[in-house]
Order: structure tokens, then sequence, then C-alpha cells
């Protein structure tokens, strides 16, 4: 059985998601440009994508959002989705950087690949902490709601038709 612990805070958990999915990533990219000698760039990026979205999986739900344990297989079925966002920004971004730049070199390469990752990991904390890690937060205070009192209506007599009758007695 699963020990539920405590999710961590926003912040907290940012630190942590940047420390485990900053160090795939980095790794990541170095994994990148190796594969990409031997083949297709968008091949190795997307071999790459995948090993290091089930690894950084498991590190977020161990580490980042403290679920406690493993990550499930919805978990890392939603995962996949952000990765395969994530997939397309940095794929998207090398293709408008060889658009631009004739040949750009490595160092221009990690550059845009680094910072195309970095806005995606952004847009991917956000979805796992609010989409795929969501039942680990703590549930969000309510303000307390305190009674009102409600305003007392004056119930107005209808006024009688004979304005003589007010004076009559029964």
């Amino acid at each position: 059985m699963r020990k539920k612990q405590a999710a961590p805070g926003a912040f907290t958990a940012f630190a942590r998601f940047v420390l485990c999915g900053g160090g795939v990533g980095l790794t990541s990219s170095f994994a990148v440009a190796a594969l990409a000698s031997w083949m297709p760039w968008g091949l190795a990026n997307a071999l790459v994508t995948a090993v290091s979205t089930l690894l950084a999986t498991e590190l977020h739900a161990r580490f980042a959002f403290g679920t406690g344990g493993r990550a499930t297989r919805r978990q890392h079925a939603q995962s996949a989705g952000s990765a395969a966002a994530a997939y397309a920004v940095t794929c998207v971004a090398m293709l408008v950087l060889q658009q631009l730049v004739a040949a750009p070199g490595a160092m221009l390469e990690q550059v845009v690949y680094l910072s195309a990752s970095a806005l995606a990991g952004v847009a991917r904390f956000t979805v796992l902490r609010l989409v795929v890690f969501a039942r680990n937060l703590p549930p969000v205070p309510t303000p307390a709601r305190t009674a009102r009192p409600v305003p007392a209506t004056v119930a107005r007599a209808a006024a009688p038709a004979d304005p003589a009758a007010l004076c009559r007695t029964a």
C-alpha cells in the first residue's frame, strides 16, 4: 500500500520539477545531439523524448509532486501528451532555426533547443501539477461563509379604496 504524503507547495514543486526535469532535459539535449550524428534529428529527438519522458514522469511522481510512489499508467499517458506537445515545440524551433540560419553551429542549436525546451517545460509543469498529479494537491481553502443578517422588510398595508373606512370602527 502506498503511503500518501502531502503534496509540496507550488514553489517547492516547481523547484523540484526544474531539478528533475532540467537534469533529464539537459542530458537529453546532449543525447539528441549525439544521436543526430547517426540518424535524422527528428527521429533522434523522438527517441530521446520518449525515454526521457518515462524517466522524468517517474522522478516527478516520486519527488516533484509528492505522490509517494511510482507514477500510474494514467499519469504516464497524460504526461506523454504534454511531452508530445513539448516535442512539437522543440521541432518547430529547430525547423525555424534551419530556415533562418543556413548552417547553424552546434552551440546555436543547443541554445535554441534548450530555450524551446525551457518554454515547453514551464507549460508542462502547469499541466502536470494541475491535471496529471492534481489529486495529490491539498484542497484549496474556501473562505468561511459568515451569516449576514437579512434586512427586515416592512409590509405596507394597502390603502383602502375608501379613506373614510380608516375612521370607522368595526
